[in-house]
């Protein structure tokens, strides 16, 4: 089998697609930076090179004997991070990890993007992949490196030709999130009495599915295209509600007003400004906590030939591993 280099290798995602690969049978080569969590790939034989995604010397070393690589490695917080990190890590990675891979000659790079780079629809009319960008308003260090990065890729394909294809997963969930990072969702709605949730929504999707696509992706995606992995659309009380049924808790649910939360994330960005130290709620973090942020995963359905997990699974998958593990 060929020789696969996974980077963010150590991270939610990126510890899944590293088991779904060597499950198949690929040589499987991670690149991580030195002292990074490794739990989340413990039982799997892999092949580490130990670098810095900023490196471009580290970065042409990782990726100089693969064949593909799946660029997963990024800052993924939504808060509590600078846009200096954002832009060296998201998008500066980026960069190198293109370079590096025309310089080898790698047969394929799936890059692993963010449904944010797309401008998000309603329930009615989710989102597509021909949908624009529109969320630079929301002044996310995070969703403006992610697209920067996304647009450089693209760009690449057209100018170099770069063999690349572009995945857009929304908000995913699943078993060995060990941070936890999207995780931290579901944790929050455990255990609690009263719940208090935000006015927006999202599209979640099953990790497992996620992996699938991106391996279809290998043989069956377009050179240059974007693929929106996204599975179901639904309301953040919707969201919890379904975890409550699944878990067998009994919650008071209320509704944050769209307003109030908003003016705590200004409060929150001007107290970063006065202190310089970035905080947990900010008015980008509120601003996408209102926001009804819904996709459609029509095109992976066909083209990729994705087939999404029901949510009550994917939940019920994700709750069972963080409660086996002393989680919650």
């Amino acid at each position: 089998m060929k020789k696969i280099l996974i980077t963010g290798a150590n991270g939610f995602l990126g510890s899944n697609l590293t088991r779904e690969f060597f499950r198949l049978g690929y040589q499987v080569k991670i690149f991580v930076r030195p002292g990074a969590d490794l739990r989340g790939l413990s039982g799997i034989p892999v092949e580490i090179s130990y670098g810095r995604i900023d490196s471009p010397g580290q970065v042409s070393k990782a990726v100089e004997d693969c064949h593909i690589v799946i660029h997963a490695a990024s800052i993924t917080d939504q808060w509590g991070v600078g846009f200096e990190e954002y832009e060296r890590i998201n998008f500066k990675g980026t960069k190198y990890m293109v370079d590096a891979c025309l310089q080898h000659k790698v047969e394929r790079l799936i890059h692993v993007s963010t449904a944010n780079t797309i401008e998000p629809g309603s329930k009615k009319q989710p989102a597509t992949e021909l949908n624009g960008f529109s969320l630079f308003k929301a002044n996310s260090g995070y969703i403006n490196t992610k697209y920067l990065a996304q647009q450089y890729v693209l760009e690449q394909v057209q100018a170099r030709q770069l063999p690349a294809i572009i995945v857009n997963p929304t908000f995913i969930i699943g078993p060995h999130d060990f941070k936890p990072s999207s995780g931290k969702l579901l944790l929050y709605g455990l255990h609690k009495k009263l719940l208090w949730y935000p006015p927006g929504g999202k599209n979640f999707v099953y990790v497992n599915d996620v992996c699938q696509g991106i391996i279809n992706a290998l043989d069956m995606g377009k050179t240059g295209s974007c693929y929106l992995l996204a599975g179901h659309n639904l309301t953040y009380r919707e969201f919890f509600s379904l975890l409550n049924s699944i878990s067998k808790e009994k919650q008071l649910m209320i509704r944050i007003p769209a307003l109030l939360l908003k003016l705590a994330g200004m409060m929150g960005s001007l107290k970063a400004i006065l202190t310089g130290k970035p905080g947990r709620l900010t008015w980008s973090a509120a601003y996408l906590l209102c926001l009804d942020n819904y996709y459609s995963g029509k095109k992976a359905e066909t083209e990729l030939q994705v087939k999404y997990t029901p949510m009550e699974t994917s939940v019920a998958n994700a709750w069972v591993w963080f409660k086996e593990n002393e989680y919650c």
